[in-house]
């Protein structure tokens, strides 16, 4: 069974952010440039004055956007997307608490069709995204890790890591609809190539496990690193579904 996303809990803290659910410092950073973007889009949109900001929710999280257009077909856009996602499930067959960790600085150019809402759009994304995982108490129970029994006492507990390439491709499709005057819905659907994870695994009780475990473990470790690795694959195209509410000045 894959680790199905199905609630948020998480809570930061950053100060000004913590209403809204958002922040940490790497939200904070993201943040910060995608205000400087945003704001380098105002002025150069300002001259046009075709420019506008939204707010967007979907599988890369909450996040923020500004919009140019330098042109009747093209319009630039660029934002960050932010949202920590907890469940809990099993891997390698191994149960865990897991927290998808979404963080995204993006910047896009749209190709838009004469007289329809419909466009095309690429672009490249600054991927933080990460999946964390901590494997759950046993309740006194062994842990079973490649086919071989051990002890809590000597495992401690697993944790891994997953991270992605810093810079992801994005081709996708969307849709731009005018609602009241200057208000906008926004649809996109589309894929992030984030490339083959890069898993860490490791348990904490290794250092301080008998020598003789240790001998075993440790290469076992590595076997179930390379499961999880595989397992975890599956992310690397990462789908790409929002919805943006957009105010156009």
């Amino acid at each position: 069974m894959r680790l199905t996303v199905v609630s948020v809990t998480r809570v930061y803290p950053c100060r000004y952010l913590r209403p809204f659910g958002l922040s940490g410092n790497n939200m904070c950073k993201s943040i910060t440039k995608a205000a400087l973007i945003a704001l380098v889009l105002l002025i150069s949109g300002a001259a046009t004055a075709d420019f506008g900001v939204g707010l967007k929710a979907g599988t890369l999280g909450l996040g923020i956007e500004g919009r140019w257009s330098p042109l009747p077909w093209l319009d630039i856009r660029a934002g960050v997307n932010q949202y920590d996602f907890e469940d809990s499930g099993s891997y390698a067959s191994v149960d865990y608490d897991g927290v998808l960790a979404m963080d995204t600085v993006f910047l896009t150019g749209n190709f838009r069709f004469p007289l329809s809402p419909f466009r095309v759009t690429a672009g490249a994304f600054s991927n933080g995204n990460q999946l964390q995982l901590l494997s759950q108490d046993t309740g006194g129970e062994n842990f079973t890790i490649g086919g071989i029994e051990f002890s809590p006492d000597d495992v401690g507990s697993l944790r891994s890591t997953t991270s992605f390439e810093d810079t992801a491709p994005y081709l996708g499709v969307g849709y731009d609809f005018e609602l009241f005057g200057k208000l906008g819905l926004n649809f996109d659907l589309g894929v992030l190539w984030q490339g083959d994870p890069s898993v860490t695994l490791e348990a904490t009780g290794l250092a301080s496990a008998p020598p003789d475990v240790q001998i075993v473990l440790e290469p076992v470790l590595e076997i179930e690193r390379l499961a999880l690795e595989d397992e975890i694959s599956d992310y690397k195209a990462w789908p790409v579904v929002s919805l943006s509410f957009v105010y156009n000045f």
